[in-house]
């Protein structure tokens, strides 16, 4: 799993004798945009829109929280 993830370039290492130290190559938050576009280009053909809708019908997301992401868009474009 380890060598996998220095194909992908997340993790690097150093050698200390017969042991090597293993380091973060890629920060949580860049991880998480390269994921979550990723997942919705797969899984919602790039749209957002239908990723909230699948998740407003599958009642994983409450008004409240819709209001909220409402908000925070007017917010980012304001």
């Amino acid at each position: 799993m380890v060598r996998i993830l220095q194909q992908k370039q997340f993790v690097g290492h150093e050698i200390h004798g017969k042991s090597h130290k293993y380091y973060p190559l890629i920060t949580k938050e860049t991880y998480t945009k390269s994921f979550m576009k990723g997942f919705v280009r797969r899984y919602f053909s790039g749209s957002y829109r239908q990723m909230v809708s699948f998740f407003t019908k599958e009642d994983n997301l409450s008004l409240h929280e819709l209001e909220q992401l409402l908000k925070e868009l007017k917010d980012k474009n304001s």
